[in-house]
C-alpha cells in the first residue's frame, strides 16, 4: 500500500502520512471512514483538522461507493450470464 501526505485546504501538509485512498480495500476505507466520523462527532478538533477529516471522509465514502458499485455490476453480469444459459 502506498502512502501520501494529505494536504489541508490551504495546501500546507498535514504532517502525517495516510494511505492513498485509491489503494484501500472496501473494508479498510469503511473502517477509516467510521473512525473519521467518530472523531468529527466528538467535536473537539481544531477547524483545520475537522475540514481535513471531512474532505478525507468524503473521498473515503466515494471509494466505498465505487467498491459497492463494482460489486453490484459484477453480480448483475453474473445473473445475466446465468439467465442466458438457463433460458
Amino acid at each position: 500500500m502506498s502512502e501520501t501526505t494529505t494536504n489541508t485546504p490551504d495546501g500546507a501538509g498535514a504532517g502525517s502520512a495516510e494511505p492513498d485512498i485509491a489503494d484501500l480495500s472496501y473494508e479498510e476505507a469503511r473502517a477509516e471512514l467510521v473512525a473519521a466520523v467518530t472523531r468529527l462527532e466528538a467535536g473537539n478538533l481544531p477547524l483545520e483538522e475537522s475540514l481535513r477529516l471531512w474532505e478525507r471522509g468524503e473521498a473515503l465514502a466515494d471509494r466505498c461507493q465505487a467498491w459497492l458499485d463494482g460489486a453490484r455490476e459484477k453480480l448483475e453480469t453474473a445473473k445475466a450470464k446465468r439467465a442466458d444459459t438457463e433460458g
